[in-house]
């Protein structure tokens, strides 16, 4: 039972920390244009290879 004193702080320090990564990532554009990544791997690239 004691150990309930640890692991709920430390789930709610997890979660805020999740949420600060998905908000930073999310502010920096990350999921800005998702589908033309999606498309991107079925066009042809006249590059390098």
């Amino acid at each position: 039972m004691e150990i309930l004193y640890l692991l709920i702080p430390l789930s709610a320090v997890l979660v805020l920390v999740i949420v600060a990564i998905f908000g930073w990532a999310l502010h920096r554009g990350q999921f800005e244009d998702l589908e033309q990544e999606g498309e991107r791997i079925l066009h042809d690239d006249a590059r390098g290879n």
